[in-house]
């Protein structure tokens, strides 16, 4: 499956790979060394993530963020 990541946020950015990936907010918290709550703050966009911490996320889960040019 592939999004076009300019059409969401951040926060719906991570939620995405988070469903990806199955897990719940508690464990894909775990696997990025935060709480469920912290998580489901940035999945609101309440708690900003960097674009290097969002790229690290999706190397650990196998996925590729792509930029193209329209």
């Amino acid at each position: 499956m592939k999004i076009i990541a300019n059409n969401y946020t951040t926060g719906e950015v991570i939620k995405i790979i988070r469903q990806w990936t199955e897990l719940t907010q508690k464990e894909f918290g775990k696997t990025i060394n935060r709480g469920r709550d912290a998580i489901a703050k940035i999945e609101r966009d309440e708690n900003k993530i960097s674009f290097n911490k969002v790229m690290e996320i999706a190397k650990k889960h196998n996925l590729i963020i792509t930029i193209e040019k329209k």
